[in-house]
């Protein structure tokens, strides 16, 4: 165990220095943390030295009055931030947005950004974001411009973080950009995770429900023939088919196995083609009920995103450039390049959209408005939030019906398979009788 003596900022905002005994960096981050101080900096001591560097020498981590050092301007808004977002998320895009969010308030707060880089690093707990995070600040202290800095990581900042935030360094908005990019990007993950969250749970039963099925057609009918062999009586059809159907899948199951192996091999390598790609994204439009979630989806991303990026400052056709790749369908980013071009040539958003039919006539009618009213932006977002409410009640009510309709399909597999099996059992007792 060492000793350390740190400075940090308590949770209201006032400059603490102390010491503290863990076994390396990470241990004083974390026993700070539960005391409640969001560490600055710490440095090992000799075993003599503990408590030299405490603020009033008691080494007891007293209180030094507020404003000591560059963090004791940020205050109490920082402290709120700090902890009312301090939370773990296993997706990246969910840590990047929360680092996001973090680093805006710190520059909003006055600090320079190397600065702020510095104190954003030590509270990111995911190793290789704070590796990213790290190579960026050396790059911007080495006087490259930030974006061009996140440029370098398309992993944690892709192109529609790297263009908000060179449009927010040239209009001198960064930090009203990093507000407005963390946002978006925790509306982003909240919108996959409800639509995600939603599958889950139906996908588990539809692989629990089959898993059953096959031992019983495995295990429990051919046991059950037996019975049937042993009278030497003529069976319904329905039970010679099943008896039939069990036996294949018994003595060819790796046929089976290796068919569907087969077969889906076939459908990815297929899918991965361009060609395969875009009829398989155009089938998907097309299915019932999930093809309009599908559209409702990537027209929200569409409106948010070009939003936020016309609001950033970032020049429509870039913005147009980039919205394509966060629809997460071929089909749409064809018209979206189809428009662009269009775009290039003089026309408006809202008729090649339109023109397309691919995307909603309500869609294109309040972009339409909003180019003439010269608040596209506001109508974009309104359609965008419009959206993400209906992907809301279309996601809770699917939930509401796929799970009663995976629990009939489950008994009525197993109920007809029990019925297949009963009804001769129960005509050869009565024959017997």
């Amino acid at each position: 165990m060492a000793h350390f003596a740190y400075t940090g900022m308590d949770d209201r905002g006032r400059t603490v220095r102390g010491t503290v005994d863990a076994e390396d960096l990470k241990g004083v981050r974390q026993a700070l943390r539960r005391q409640g101080v969001f560490l600055d900096q710490a440095t090992p001591l000799a075993e003599g030295k503990k408590g030299a560097r405490n603020g009033n020498g008691n080494g007891n981590g007293a209180v030094v009055a507020a404003g000591g050092g560059a963090f004791g301007t940020l205050g109490p808004l920082v402290v709120r931030a700090f902890k009312g977002l301090r939370r773990l998320a296993s997706s990246p895009g969910a840590q990047v947005a929360l680092s996001t969010r973090q680093l805006a308030t710190l520059v909003k707060a006055g600090i320079p950004l190397v600065d702020s880089l510095n104190a954003l690093i030590e509270q990111i707990d995911d190793e290789d974001l704070r590796e990213a995070f790290t190579a960026v600040k050396a790059k911007v202290n080495e006087g490259i411009a930030f974006a061009t800095a996140l440029a370098e990581h398309p992993r944690f900042f892709p192109s529609l973080f790297v263009s908000m935030v060179s449009a927010g360094e040239a209009s001198g908005t960064l930090e009203a950009v990093l507000l407005r990019l963390a946002d978006f990007m925790e509306g982003q993950v909240k919108l996959r995770n409800k639509v995600v969250g939603a599958l889950a749970y139906p996908g588990f039963m539809a692989v629990f429900g089959l898993g059953i099925l096959w031992v019983m057609m495995v295990v429990v009918v051919p046991k059950v023939s037996a019975i049937f062999e042993d009278f030497q009586q003529a069976l319904p059809w329905y039970t010679s088919l099943l008896i039939s159907t069990s036996r294949f899948l018994g003595r060819f199951w790796w046929l089976v196995l290796g068919a569907l192996g087969g077969l889906g091999y076939g459908f990815f390598r297929w899918k991965a083609t361009p060609e395969g790609a875009f009829k398989w994204d155009g089938l998907q439009l097309q299915l019932p009920v999930f093809g309009e979630l599908t559209r409702m989806v990537a027209v929200s991303r569409f409106t948010r995103t070009l939003a936020t990026l016309l609001a950033s400052g970032v020049p429509l056709l870039r913005a147009m450039d980039i919205v394509k790749n966060v629809l997460g369908n071929r089909v749409l980013e064809a018209v979206i390049v189809e428009a662009t071009t269009s775009i290039k040539e003089g026309e408006s958003i809202a008729e090649p959209l339109k023109r397309s039919g691919k995307f909603p006539p309500l869609v294109t009618h309040m972009i339409a408005i909003g180019e003439k009213s010269g608040e596209l932006e506001a109508m974009l977002e309104a359609i965008a939030s419009s959206y993400d409410n209906a992907i809301e009640g279309r996601v809770a009510v699917l939930t509401s019906l796929l799970e009663p309709m995976m629990i009939v399909l489950m008994g009525g597999s197993s109920g007809g398979i029990a019925f297949a099996i009963l009804m001769p059992l129960l005509q050869l007792n009565e024959f017997a009788q």
